[in-house]
């Protein structure tokens, strides 16, 4: 069995090497390639981008000292320049005259996929509006990353990135999103996530939401409950530390609008394997119910069985 699977292992390996062979051998053309980055997991990163990154003729990125060590992890050496909101002006107009003259041009976040709160949108318009090649190498995303591992519902979501720092235009801008019924996705910073976190129990409530903290990394954190519960969690933490997505079910969200018989079907299949409060949580963010509904239901099923 030991050799079968180390002859496993080789035969990957050399698939591996000749895809990433063929994708650096194959000319890349001029035009600004958006290439997504890991988010922490360096492993977490495709054939295809690394040979783009290894080909292009310059690469732009927010930070020079963060991409340099993803490039110097896969040994690329590439010419590596900053674009960031405060030098795009500037930069812009000598990246399109690049690409103009036939240069290959990889632009790169910090972390996951450009133009996801970072300000590559205006470099992408103006390429577009001039006709200039715009592809886009896709990979890692932390907004979709945390959703898929929320337990939420994910066939609507709607993305807002950074919340406001001041309370009040916080406030102001959860109460627009209350009557989504998409699945909200945020960012936050660590040091905000406590007072943001009291907004949101006030304006959603029980709502199911989740949140995802240090994504792809040695402490990735994913905690599903309702939002009350989830800020009284971190409320009573001292240091809260990494990158962080939150993320709240849509406002009267449900897969089929459910009535009673759906949800006490839906918790008896639950509790055949589970204990009861991972069937309510299940069930909870399955049909995105107010958490002490479940629950009375859950209670009335299992005292029903034990009859």
């Amino acid at each position: 069995m030991e050799q079968q699977g180390a002859s496993g292992h080789e035969a990957l390996l050399h698939s591996v090497k000749q895809q990433l062979l063929r994708q650096l051998q194959a000319d890349l053309p001029a035009g600004l390639y958006l290439v997504a980055t890991p988010i922490g997991n360096l492993a977490d990163i495709s054939l295809r981008a690394l040979a783009v990154l290894a080909g292009a003729d310059i690469i732009y990125c927010e930070d020079k000292r963060h991409s340099s060590r993803l490039l110097n992890h896969y040994g690329i050496v590439s010419r590596l320049a900053s674009y960031h909101e405060h030098n795009g002006e500037h930069r812009r107009d000598l990246i399109l005259a690049a690409m103009e003259e036939g240069k290959s041009v990889a632009l790169v976040s910090d972390a996951g996929t450009p133009l996801v709160s970072d300000p590559g949108c205006k470099l992408v318009r103006e390429a577009k509006r001039r006709h200039l090649s715009v592809v886009a190498i896709p990979g890692a995303s932390a907004p979709l990353a945390a959703l898929v591992s929320s337990g939420l519902p994910t066939d609507s979501f709607a993305f807002a990135g950074f919340l406001p720092a001041r309370r009040a235009a916080r406030r102001k801008r959860l109460r627009e999103f209350a009557d989504s019924s998409s699945t909200l996705i945020f960012f936050e910073s660590p040091k905000r996530l406590k007072a943001s976190l009291a907004d949101l129990a006030e304006i959603f409530a029980d709502r199911p939401a989740a949140i995802a903290r240090e994504l792809t990394k040695l402490h990735e954190t994913v905690i599903s409950a309702p939002v009350s519960e989830i800020a009284g969690y971190f409320s009573a933490r001292e240091k809260i530390r990494g990158e962080i997505v939150i993320m709240v079910a849509g406002a009267g969200r449900s897969s089929q609008q459910a009535d009673q018989d759906q949800l006490a079907a839906a918790l008896r299949l639950e509790l055949q394997d589970n204990s009861l409060r991972d069937a309510v949580q299940s069930v909870c963010c399955r049909f995105a119910q107010p958490r002490s509904k479940i629950y009375n239901l859950a209670l009335s099923i299992k005292g029903e069985q034990e009859q």
